[in-house]
């Protein structure tokens, strides 16, 4: 052996001491990663077939090995570090020789590019990378982030810290939209810094809060980190429950977990939403607290507002328009939900019955799978799942389809049922005029001195909508019927809605801060509410970025911009037609002549004309964007990004298919699962990412490191999610570090000459510990990490 090292080891060593002199070399890392595979390879290739390297694997044919087996001990989890005892046999690194294990490599990597990168079912969830790329770059080259911070700093200015509350502020408005750490640094560092230095902050909190707020982008969603990881995950998850499942006697893991092995990129957003604000907030309390102890380094600063409208309202108008009226129409509607006055208002029946209640663990498994069921979810579920099965069973067992068959008689007086039943207003409809009515009173607390005939009119509208439904409406209403009888109501409303954005934009607040928060609600609310897939929601915020640069754009140069808002008002009405009529053009809809074949047909030609619209105002809008110098750089910067996430894919496939090549994945695997206790090796994984994430972007670290100890991670009790978004955290956290954190030397490029390096390093710690303290919460409460997708789910 090469200095006493097994020839598994000596690889590990060569593969990773290739990729770390490949990334130092100053090579861009996604061909880095291709050539260190290339090269470590041949280096073992090399060694192998000159017998330097050996391998020393456990006999599998000796008789203490046999011994175990037959014991009942699993094939699987008997390793050298277990049972360091057993007999071994000396052979050659690559088994059957480099030749074959380069063949074998080569066709390997042609199946993962296929299924990974070109044509995999992954393939549309990366699509998203792309979107959200381009989102956020859009929102960055086109000053909106500028005005973000100016408009947060004139708010926060005079509160004791009030600038580095804003920084913060606006770096999760831009982690939102982003995703990407190093441009979210970049762009805080060259906007914010300079001002908190001339407005007297200390060096030392300017750059901490920085760059702390610039690794929020690596939680709060849509993170780009979140969308690969969870491509990932989610691969990682299903496999290795499968085979926990099956290594325990169950048949497969639905059998095991209750449920099935499912980690979607949606899940990992709601998981990441409450830890990312509970960073975000922490960030934020740690300001406004060293403010009031060194005043002198975070000094408020006197601001003079800007928002037009509004003079001389008083803070009790403020008060009741801004909180108590708002506060008051949830309510109200919260209210109308509990009492049945609105509510689902689905009436539709399926012909065949539901199979019925059934135990929530499957029963009728082996004994070893019993006991390993039992030692999962408890002696009480078992117990409860063992007496709900010998109810069914006694009651006869479970119908068949047939014997659950409905006749039309029983659809009918079930329906009928449902009708009867249903709330006279439904949950769509009244969460519009919710959104209305609070447009409504946000325009009379900031304007209250203007005409109040538009709001007079809207407020008749929404009355007039509710009693339109509660009166002439209800569940088997036709969509054209909807349309026609509601058509008065919310002309009504959007007439007031219309009058309101002038003078909703006269405030200063409201003119910025709205358009991206609506963009960010829009994408993260369609994928949080399970309305679409994180890459439908990404195109959404692609466009919807691009239309708030061309608007920005236009009203810098005193031009209007009703075309991007007409293209809105289209988008919105192809989504409000889409939901509520059928569009496919090439289905029987009976008699031409008929209501409802009428009613589709133009619905198909409105939503059709308004494609061609919400078309030509993008494409407008792109022209706008190209016009004035924008749209080159963000197409450049977008494919920059997206081509290295591709080939950084593609580079660490080869890296990973090395290392399973002479066992090295194995090998690693089976260290990791000698330790009992899966909190453990949680905990030891933690510790490895965090300090390769000094020398490793978070893009290597999940394509190289987390597919060998993901199988052992992501094959025990803990929930899939917590310990994805565990992972993230980590590495936020590893890359705010010093003395190697990517983010410091982000900053470090773009800070002026009297900030030094010092400062910088200084200025972190404090929230470097508050990440610290951040991982130490979600690690005692994972309930932060599962609530919100289990209130969604």
């Amino acid at each position: 052996m090469l200095f006493g090292l097994d020839g598994v080891e000596v690889g590990l060593i060569i593969v990773f001491s290739s990729l770390f002199i490949g990334i130092m070399s100053g090579f861009p890392v996604a061909f880095s990663i291709g050539g260190a595979a290339v090269a470590a390879f041949g280096i073992l290739a090399a060694l192998d077939n000159s017998g330097v390297l050996v391998h020393a694997a456990i006999d599998t044919r000796g008789e203490d090995y046999l011994a175990l087996v037959n014991g009942g001990i699993a094939r699987d989890t008997i390793s050298i570090f277990r049972y360091p005892d057993l007999p071994t046999k000396i052979g050659p690194l690559f088994e059957n020789g480099w030749q074959v294990a380069m063949d074998r490599n080569i066709s390997f990597i042609v199946n993962r590019m296929n299924e990974r990168v070109f044509a995999g079912q992954s393939i549309e969830t990366l699509l998203a990378v792309l979107m959200f790329v381009l989102m956020g770059v859009t929102l960055e080259r086109s000053k909106i982030a500028e005005d973000l911070l100016t408009t947060m700093a004139r708010v926060f200015g005079p509160l004791p810290g009030g600038l580095a509350v804003s920084v913060v502020l606006v770096g999760a408005f831009l982690a939102a939209s982003t995703g990407i750490v190093g441009a979210t640094v970049v762009t805080m560092g060259l906007l914010s810094l300079p001002t908190m230095l001339r407005n007297g902050y200390s060096p030392e909190l300017a750059t901490g809060v920085i760059a702390a707020s610039g690794t929020l982008g690596q939680i709060i969603p849509p993170s780009i980190v979140i969308v690969l990881l969870g491509t990932l995950a989610g691969d990682l998850y299903a496999a290795a429950q499968e085979k926990t499942a099956q290594a325990l006697g169950c048949t497969d893991a639905l059998t095991y977990l209750g449920h099935a092995a499912v980690l979607s990129v949606g899940t990992l957003f709601k998981a990441a939403l409450l830890p990312g604000i509970m960073l975000a907030f922490l960030y934020a309390l740690y300001a406004f607290i060293y403010a009031l102890f060194f005043p002198h380094n975070a000094p408020p600063i006197a601001v003079t507002s800007k928002s037009g409208g509004g003079d001389g309202r008083g803070k009790n108008h403020s008060l009741i328009w801004y909180l108590g009226a708002p506060i008051g129409i949830i309510v109200l509607a919260i209210g109308m939900g509990g009492f049945n006055i609105s509510g689902n208002q689905t009436v539709t029946v399926l012909s065949v019955a539901d199979i019925g209640e059934q135990p929530e663990l499957r029963t009728r498994v082996s004994e070893q799978c019993q006991a390993a069921m039992i030692e999962r979810h408890g002696i009480e579920l078992w117990d409860e799942s063992v007496a709900k099965r010998a109810e069914i069973d006694a009651a006869g067992g479970t119908l068949s389809q047939e014997d659950r068959e409905r006749t039309p008689e029983q659809v009918e007086e079930i329906r009928l049922q449902l009708i009867a039943d249903a709330a006279p207003i439904g949950t769509g409809l009244l969460t519009l005029l919710v959104l209305a009515a609070l447009i409504m009173t946000t325009t009379f607390g900031v304007a209250p001195f203007s005409d109040r005939k538009p709001l007079i009119i809207g407020a008749l509208g929404i009355l007039a909508a509710l009693i339109v439904d509660t009166l002439f409406l209800g569940p088997v209403s036709t969509s054209g019927r909807i349309f026609l009888l509601q058509g008065l109501p919310f002309a009504m409303i959007v007439y007031a809605i219309r009058k309101s954005g002038p003078l909703l934009g006269k405030n200063e607040v409201l003119r910025v801060v709205f358009p991206p928060l609506v963009l960010i609600v829009a994408v993260l609310g369609s994928i949080l509410g399970g309305i679409t897939n994180p890459t439908p929601a990404a195109a959404l915020g692609a466009a919807g970025a691009i239309l708030l640069a061309a608007y920005r754009k236009l009203s810098d140069e005193q031009k209007s911009g009703k075309v991007i808002i007409w293209t809105s008002f289209a988008l919105m009405i192809m989504l409000l037609i889409g939901i509520n009529f059928d569009l496919r053009t090439g289905i029987d809809r009976g008699n031409v002549l008929s209501w409802n074949s009428i009613q589709s047909w133009i619905a198909i030609i409105v939503a059709q004309a308004s494609y061609f619209v919400a078309m030509g105002g993008l494409f407008y809008a792109c022209f706008v964007l190209w016009r004035t110098t924008v749209l080159s750089p963000v197409v450049r910067e977008t494919a920059k990004v997206t081509s290295m996430v591709f080939a950084i894919l593609i580079g660490s496939q080869m890296l990973n298919l090395v290392i399973i090549s002479f066992g090295g994945e194995h090998y690693i695997q089976q260290f990791l699962q000698s330790f009992d206790n899966e909190f453990k090796v949680f905990l030891i994984v933690m510790l490895v990412l965090f300090f390769l994430g000094f020398v490793l972007d978070f893009l290597e670290i999940i394509y190289i490191v987390i597919p060998i100890v993901g199988p052992v991670i992501y094959g025990g009790t803990m929930d899939p999610s917590w310990v994805t978004i565990m992972i993230a955290v980590n590495l936020q956290t590893s890359f705010l570090t010093p003395p190697f954190g990517f983010a410091l030397f982000y900053l470090r490029g773009v800070a002026p000459k009297g900030v030094t390096t010092g400062h910088i390093y200084r200025g972190v710690v404090p929230f470097v510990i508050i990440q610290v303290v951040g991982l130490g919460l979600l690690w005692y409460f994972p309930w932060v990490v599962t609530i919100v997708p289990n209130l969604l789910s």
